[in-house]
């Protein structure tokens, strides 16, 4: 799980947003509109007659690190907005990863795993893979619940939710961020302007479910950002020297240019494998 160390391009205005309907309660407690494409399959990556992506994750699957132990009877609960990079931002946000790998060359895409150094020589297969899939916000911590906890904690974090105006979140900053245990380093993206006090606001509601679930809350001082690659270990300070040279480029004088934009359109709850729409629904 992440841990802080301090989600549709659109570039239209706060009023604009503002003008928008409330986002009502889904009734809908399964999987996510099959209109929304999911990742390619990792089998697409390896070409023929050649050991591949998915050898390599079958090799090294021992690696992966639990937040938490796993026990018969617990399901994982993560609490998130979606987030879907906008097309036209991909590309140079490909760059960058691609000059992060050369100097950090264990980077993996986060979910999937498959290290970035296996994408660089394909310009599009490296934005297909890293960036054309869904990444989320954290709302909550990842914790365990019991199954008798699921239906009060989806129920209860419909009725906090269920009306929520629509806005825009800015995505501003690289940022680095290392996981409670420090087994991770992630490469991030954080939201440090328009959508932080929107965010806050519903991590808040999260908190008081959380609590009534006798559940740990979230950090004291949220930063609302998206992850898309990880290391092993705390490699914390090798990433950020990366990160501060590229953020120059995107810092002038006293204002600081917006990475790509997206609209909130949802906040999701997975328990386990299933997925429960708590407000909104998926873009289309």
């Amino acid at each position: 799980m992440e841990a802080l160390i301090a989600s549709y391009g659109d570039t239209s205005s706060d009023s604009e947003s503002d003008s928008q309907p409330p986002l009502a309660a889904s009734d809908d407690n399964h999987s996510p509109p099959p209109s929304i494409l999911p990742p390619p399959p990792i089998d697409l990556l390896n070409p023929p007659n050649s050991s591949g992506t998915f050898d390599y994750l079958q090799r090294n699957s021992a690696s992966r690190i639990r937040s938490f132990p796993h026990i018969e009877g617990n399901y994982a609960l993560h609490v998130y907005i979606p987030v879907f990079i906008p097309s036209e931002r991909k590309k140079e946000l490909a760059l960058f990863l691609k000059k992060a790998t050369s100097v950090i060359p264990d980077l993996h895409v986060v979910d999937i795993d498959v290290p970035l150094s296996m994408l660089l020589k394909d310009e599009e297969k490296l934005i297909q893979v890293a960036l054309g899939r869904e990444f989320h916000i954290s709302l909550g911590r990842t914790v365990p619940i019991r199954v008798h906890q699921i239906d009060s904690m989806v129920a209860m974090l419909r009725q906090k939710l269920q009306f929520q105006k629509r806005y825009l979140i800015d995505f501003n900053k690289w940022e680095v961020f290392v996981n409670d245990d420090q087994t991770r380093t992630f490469l991030s993206v954080e939201n440090t302007t328009r959508g932080v006090a929107e965010v806050t606001k519903q991590i808040q509601a999260v908190n008081e479910v959380y609590k009534l679930h006798n559940l740990p809350e979230f950090y004291k001082d949220p930063r609302p950002h998206i992850s898309i690659a990880w290391g092993v270990g705390d490699i914390s300070e090798s990433v950020k020297r990366v990160v501060e040279g590229e953020m120059r480029k995107y810092v002038g004088g006293m204002s600081t240019r917006c990475m790509f934009t997206c609209k909130f359109s949802s906040i999701v709850c997975k328990v386990g494998s299933k997925t429960y729409n708590i407000c909104g629904s998926q873009p289309q």
